[in-house]
């Protein structure tokens, strides 16, 4: 299926690994010019040369800059003045309890994890409605829907985005400006690789075993794989895709409970 966005312009937020490399290499494939994000230089300069290996008769650039700031923001719209497609995505705060959630560590989840986004969205949206065409992609997780308590500052903060995104896609979408949300749960990524130390931590078990029990707690019995989650994000992006807007799409592997 041509999806029909060869030649667009994709800004990905955090994509030096993990989801956002998922999102920026499927799009890759499908012909869309690619800008990647990340704070740390080296590493991404890295994943940019070997992603231009891959591919040939786009253009891939990267922009190192921290999201978190408005310094790290202000040098990605300078640089990067117009895009026609936005994959927003950030790391979380730590798993925590409410002891932990003093307002510092809310002010951090929100500068992490929902400003950013809004403001991104800001910054490109009047182009892309004037120009009739815009996809943006949230990365936001499963626990939007199914919260669990040591994850509540996080799903607050990413709850709080997929609020305002769905206000606003109501207002946009006449102008063939989509808004979408992707909800993972258990991609195979560094972010499970995370939370599978702290369990062999907690636990005092292997790898191996830490691994088997998390993925038990799906009920595809396996953990999501990158590339099909890539390949969602890049449908949502594509002109197929321009009737479904202000929707979350979560990719679980069944697991969720609940009807809707």
């Amino acid at each position: 299926m041509d999806l029909g966005i060869r030649g667009k312009q994709a800004f990905i937020c955090a994509s030096s690994q993990g989801l956002g490399l998922a999102c920026a290499t499927a799009l890759a494939a499908e012909g869309v010019n690619i800008t990647l994000n990340g704070r740390n230089g080296m590493k991404l300069e890295s994943v940019m040369l070997n992603l231009r290996s891959q591919f040939s008769g786009i253009t891939i650039n990267a922009i190192a800059a921290d999201l978190a700031s408005q310094e790290g923001r202000a040098k990605i719209l300078r640089q990067l003045p117009q895009v026609d497609i936005l994959v927003t995505n950030n790391a979380g705060p730590l798993p925590g309890g409410l002891a932990d959630w003093d307002e510092n560590a809310l002010n951090q989840a929100m500068e992490a994890n929902f400003i950013p986004a809004v403001q991104l969205i800001r910054a490109w949206l009047p182009e892309m409605r004037e120009r009739k065409f815009g996809r943006i992609i949230n990365i936001t997780s499963a626990m939007v829907k199914s919260p669990h308590y040591m994850m509540g500052l996080s799903t607050a903060a990413r709850t709080a985005l997929t609020a305002m995104c769905k206000a606003i896609s109501r207002e946009v979408v006449a102008d063939n400006v989509t808004i979408n949300n992707l909800l993972p749960e258990r991609i195979d990524t560094p972010r499970q690789a995370f939370m599978m130390q702290r369990l062999m931590d907690k636990e005092g078990i292997s790898q191996e075993e830490a691994r088997y029990r998390n993925e038990q707690t799906i009920a595809a019995r396996r953990f999501g794989r990158p590339e099909e989650f890539g390949a969602a994000c890049a449908f949502l992006c594509s002109v197929q895709a321009s009737f479904i807007s202000g929707q979350n799409l979560q990719l679980d592997g069944g697991s969720c409970e609940g009807l809707l």
